[in-house]
């Protein structure tokens, strides 16, 4: 049974009349009409009594009142829950260490103010991690370093970046790179670097961008990043920066969602500038 028909049977109940009813639900009284007819026709009983004063509920229709009313209930308390939905889900954020430097604050505060019921949560890991993430359902979208290829994946946005050398004034001859864990994409651009400029090198691990940053500035090591970090963070003037071969520099980030698995506020998503 079309729960649409139980909704005109009951506005037709509550108002006794087949024109206010109309009223109530917008629509033509030809059209109450003939869903009543059609509600009629499908348990093959009668409804209402047409007399002078109004309608009439028969026997039937007074049984049905409030099994009806209970579903129209149910069906106005889901339209409204799918209404609001995108004000109150939780939106699970994945992201690098060198993007949540420059963008994550600044979608985290847009998000609250748009959506202040939404629950966010952040996980920061390297690109690989957060595509594994991803894949399983972990989190909801992911801001990775580099175009995805995976069929999995659909990008919602790209944000141009310029990966530059960094080095230390202090000690600008380092043979160290210094990079996040295993599955991070700037590293391997590094080695692949220095591997062409036939540079001997030992890699040096690091969990944050904070302790990257400041071992190259003491000297420990080089590493590569985006520029957007380094102007973010103001330290321009305390370190070497180095433009890398084209090839190497244009690694945008992206932010990226599963295929079956968009946001439902994916729309607005894609409109922020950070």
């Amino acid at each position: 049974m079309d729960s649409n028909l139980l909704k005109v049977f009951l506005s037709v109940a509550n108002n006794h009349s087949f024109s206010k009813a109309s009223i109530k639900l917008n629509c033509a009284q030809s059209n109450v009409t003939a869903r009543i007819k059609q509600l009629e026709k499908s348990i093959n009983k009668t409804l209402f009594y047409r007399s002078s004063k109004g309608i009439i509920l028969t026997d039937i229709a007074k049984k049905l009142l409030p099994y009806a009313k209970e579903v129209v209930n149910s069906m106005n308390k889901t339209e409204d829950f799918l209404k609001h939905l995108d004000h109150e889900e939780s939106l699970k954020i994945g992201s690098t260490e060198s993007n949540a430097a420059t963008r994550i604050v600044t979608l985290l505060n847009k998000i609250h103010i748009k959506y202040p019921k939404m629950n966010l949560e952040l996980t920061t890991a390297p690109t690989e991690d957060l595509k594994d993430l991803l894949i399983n359902y972990k989190i909801d979208i992911a801001f990775i370093s580099g175009e995805p290829k995976e069929k999995e994946f659909k990008i919602l946005k790209e944000y141009k970046e310029e990966l530059v050398l960094l080095k230390s004034k202090k000690n600008k001859h380092s043979k160290n790179i210094l990079s996040f864990k295993k599955g991070c994409t700037y590293k391997q651009y590094i080695e692949n670097y220095l591997k062409e400029q036939n540079l001997e090198y030992k890699n040096i691990e690091f969990g944050s961008l904070e302790t990257i940053l400041g071992c190259v500035k003491i000297g420990m090591g080089v590493s590569i990043l985006p520029l957007s970090v380094i102007k973010k963070l103001k330290l321009e003037n305390e370190l070497i920066i180095d433009e890398l071969p084209d090839y190497m520099k244009n690694i945008h980030t992206y932010m990226i969602c599963r295929v079956d698995n968009e946001p439902l506020i994916s729309k607005y998503l894609k409109k922020q500038d950070l």
